[in-house]
């Protein structure tokens, strides 16, 4: 009881195409498909816009070469 089958869909749809006539349903779609397109044609322009940000690139430098270390005393020890 619960779930509309086609048939009923279908009847639906009948009543709606001869309540609000068949150009003013026609009308209403189109309307709807210029609405879809233009979504689709922002949502594309959005994606231009928006560019990816531009690598910067460094020049590569070679392995400083390891130093040996030393052991630090502090200037004043107390002993």
């Amino acid at each position: 009881m619960g779930g509309m089958s086609l048939m009923h869909w279908l009847i639906v749809g009948v009543l709606v195409i001869l309540l609000f006539g068949g150009s003013r349903f026609s009308n209403m779609m189109g309307d709807v498909a210029k609405g879809i397109k233009q979504f689709k044609k922002g949502m594309a322009e959005e994606d231009e816009t928006a560019k990816p940000a531009e690598k910067i690139e460094a020049k590569r430098v070679a392995d400083p070469q390891p130093q040996a270390q030393t052991e630090t005393r502090p200037a004043h020890e107390d002993r």
